[in-house]
């Protein structure tokens, strides 16, 4: 017993130290730094990259990597996390509406940046909760993340079709004042959205580990990215955010993240605490 259990230890070890020598490649060769990424998620999504690439270790996936970059942009669809929907958790977006929008309403104009934002379901969901609201006009969103092929994805903002009914009960559920159908055109089994939508969406590459604040904001999104964070990269974004927003400005974050540990927390007030909706404090 005492053999396999060593056995199987020395094994995890091994597990271990493959993953930090592959996020350590990553960095060295294309920069994008997952080593702030905790280390169990990573796990799972490398255990599923080495079946799509055909490798028994992590070590075999490191050195395809390194010898075939060309794969590298498949390969970040598994390092990144590409799943959302429209109008997630709507009663985050129906606290938006009724606690957060009267207060943008003061601003004569507004910049909102989603961070994290995939392949665009909550950019263009906040897009419309501001167009509904009258506010769209005033509005710039800066919409980032740090896989390209997503970014493409939310810049052309096609979804399918069969994925409309599960967002507009999503919407509606939001405290809606339109209809979703409004905002897309149908075809061809896809839903392509307005382009008057996109003319205020600013889309760019922009990495919450590595790179520095790009404009002051009144609204940080960035919802369920932090929990596939360690604690040392979920202080550099909490930051980052805090760095960003105007005095007296908001950050929503993912129904199951928290800012109770952070370094930054003292910089925040409970805005809507049960929906996760925290203010930036005013000067002293």
């Amino acid at each position: 017993m005492q053999t396999v259990a060593t056995t199987t230890h020395r094994s995890t070890d091994i597990a271990d130290i493959e993953l930090r020598l592959l996020v350590e490649a990553i960095y060295l060769k294309f920069h994008y730094d997952f080593r702030g990424y905790a280390a169990a998620s990573l796990k799972r999504r490398m255990g599923t990259a080495m079946i799509r690439f055909g490798c028994e270790t992590l070590s075999q996936l490191q050195h395809r990597l390194l010898h075939e970059p060309a794969i590298f942009p498949a390969m970040l669809d598994y390092l990144t996390v590409q799943v959302s929907e429209m109008f997630r958790d709507p009663s985050y977006y129906q606290a938006l509406r009724d606690e957060v929008v009267p207060l943008l309403r003061t601003y004569p104009s507004l910049k909102v940046w989603v961070a994290g934002c995939s392949a665009g379901e909550e950019v263009y969901s906040l897009a419309i909760l501001l167009r509904e609201e009258g506010l769209l006009e005033r509005t710039l969103i800066y919409a980032t993340d740090i896989n390209i092929d997503a970014l493409k994805r939310a810049e052309n903002g096609v979804y399918a079709l069969d994925d409309m009914a599960h967002f507009t009960r999503n919407h509606q559920r939001s405290g809606a004042r339109s209809s979703l159908s409004e905002h897309y055109t149908a075809a061809y089994g896809r839903a392509v959205f307005d382009k008057s939508l996109k003319k205020h969406i600013v889309f760019s590459d922009h990495s919450l580990a590595t790179d520095s604040v790009f404009a002051e904001v009144h609204l940080v999104s960035c919802r369920n990215v932090l929990i596939y964070f360690d604690r040392v990269l979920q202080d550099r974004a909490l930051g980052l955010f805090s760095e960003a927003l105007c005095r007296r400005g908001f950050l929503g974050l993912g129904s199951k993240e928290s800012m109770r540990f952070s370094k930054h927390r003292d910089e925040f007030t409970d805005f809507v605490p049960q929906h996760k909706i925290f203010q930036r404090k005013g000067d002293a």
